[in-house]
């Protein structure tokens, strides 16, 4: 009789079952685990019909058990635990590896489809409300699943590729489902060099930022600058922000990152005329941070910029993780002297909530509108829709993503008086920024769009 087939009312009786066996749920541990992948890839070793490991994180768990307490999240626990067990195909085992974590293996699902079908079933059993007494409550789960012997043969490799595509799951968001294959290994292998170049990149100040005007719709005249940041490494070449910042972000250091880049902008922009505002882009990690405005003040304080020269730029999503604390970082930043700005409005699930809990300075209208203001009726009503508004909350308006005289002269019509995009000039290094403003100031042509300057 093996530990699985023991009665689980007489597990203090056993040593050997104890020492298999989860005592919260019942369930076996992750040594009962390894000892059934062992057997069955034994088994199917001479002839290596293939067997699927899975694992299961409840998302979000943590801050269940902090806000309800650890009994009710012992027993929302449990209750994972008995829908698992419950629902578990023929021949099917699960264990509870970690705190919220539940590894299963079945051995007769072979193949990437059958796997992410269980996975879908999994989540939706799970997705049902969890009956705490006096409460319900509602979480999600995320999978990663391997599949033997593809994804190894030995009970850590197995394990390991399991583990790896859950990570994937979670990077994807909540309720995911991902079965490990080379081409996620050779992503999460990818990422892991990226971060150590980057990593070595801020150490040797080799992140750049270069900057993207801000005009007057009517005149082209500059208001200001938005830092952009840059990277080209010697060996990955050009890393794209949007790859490198939200990794940054995920591996947890972004706040190096932020602190090298604002400082270089800043030391840039004190040099422009004092009439320039500077836009920077704060982290959604920043805006869940409460040392944010202190650390943003720190940094324009020591370069010597007047922080009322400064606007962050925040997104809606960033702001969705924890809006109690992002309200407070906005008012801690707006009493400092430095203005905040919404970015990509119209592409949030709330912004009109958003836009009266929040006391913004200026809205930035998504480029995605701009760039059909001019073929869809639809654009143009949304865009004039945006302009009504917040000229009715007094809040200024800049339209992202202006590449045509057409798009242009359209906002110009709706009342739109700020705008940037490729029209007025691509990001250029910090040194071109004063060639620009020289040949403003120089020229003072009326509407005529900033020369272009490459990447």
């Amino acid at each position: 009789m093996t530990p699985e087939d023991e009665n689980p009312d007489a597990l203090s009786s056993n040593p050997k079952v104890v020492a298999y066996t989860d005592p919260l749920t019942g369930l076996g541990n992750r040594r009962r685990l390894m000892d059934k992948i062992r057997k069955l890839a034994s088994e199917r070793a001479d002839d290596p019909a293939p067997f699927t490991i899975g694992i299961v994180n409840i998302d979000g768990f943590k801050p269940i058990n902090d806000l309800f307490g650890h009994a009710s999240g012992d027993e929302i626990l449990c209750q994972v635990a008995h829908r698992l067990r419950a629902c578990l195909p023929d021949g099917g085992f699960v264990a509870r590896i970690e705190s919220d974590e539940f590894a299963f293996v079945l051995p007769l699902v072979f193949e990437k489809k059958g796997a992410e079908k269980i996975g879908r079933m999994f989540k939706d059993v799970l997705s049902a409300p969890y009956d705490l007494g006096d409460r319900n409550v509602r979480l999600s789960a995320s999978f990663g699943f391997a599949v033997y012997p593809f994804a190894g043969e030995q009970f850590a490799e197995l394990l390991k590729s399991a583990d790896t595509a859950l990570y994937r799951s979670k990077r994807r968001g909540r309720g995911q489902i991902t079965v490990y294959s080379e081409e996620i290994a050779e992503e999460i292998r990818r990422g892991t060099e990226i971060e150590q170049a980057l990593r070595r990149a801020i150490i040797a100040d080799e992140v750049a930022v270069h900057f993207q005007p801000i005009v007057d719709i009517a005149d082209g005249t500059i208001q200001g600058f938005e830092a952009l940041a840059r990277w080209t490494d010697r060996e990955l070449g050009f890393v794209s922000p949007g790859i490198f910042i939200p990794l940054a972000e995920e591996r947890g250091f972004i706040d190096s990152l932020t602190e090298t880049l604002l400082k270089k902008a800043a030391e840039t922009a004190k040099h422009w005329p004092s009439d320039l505002f500077l836009s920077f882009n704060l982290s959604s990690a920043q805006l869940i941070d409460p040392a944010t405005a202190f650390n943003v003040l720190a940094i324009v304080n020591r370069v010597g910029l007047d922080p009322r020269r400064l606007e962050l730029e925040i997104t809606e999503t960033a702001m969705m993780s924890d809006p109690e604390i992002a309200a407070k970082v906005v008012n801690e930043l707006h009493a400092i002297g430095i203005k905040v700005s919404l970015d990509d409005f119209g592409t949030g699930q709330s912004s009109l909530g958003r836009l009266r809990n929040f006391a913004f300075n200026k809205v930035k209208i998504d480029r995605s509108f701009i760039s059909e203001i001019t073929l869809d009726k639809s654009a143009e009503h949304i865009v004039r829709a945006i302009l009504m508004m917040c000229e009715g909350l007094n809040l200024k308006v800049i339209a992202e993503g202006i590449e045509t005289e057409e798009q242009a002269e359209k906002l110009s019509a709706l009342g739109c008086k700020s705008g940037q995009g490729w029209l007025y000039g691509k990001a250029v290094e910090a040194s071109k920024t004063f060639d620009l403003i020289e040949a403003q100031r120089s020229s003072q042509s009326v509407r005529s769009p900033i020369q272009v300057f490459s990447r």
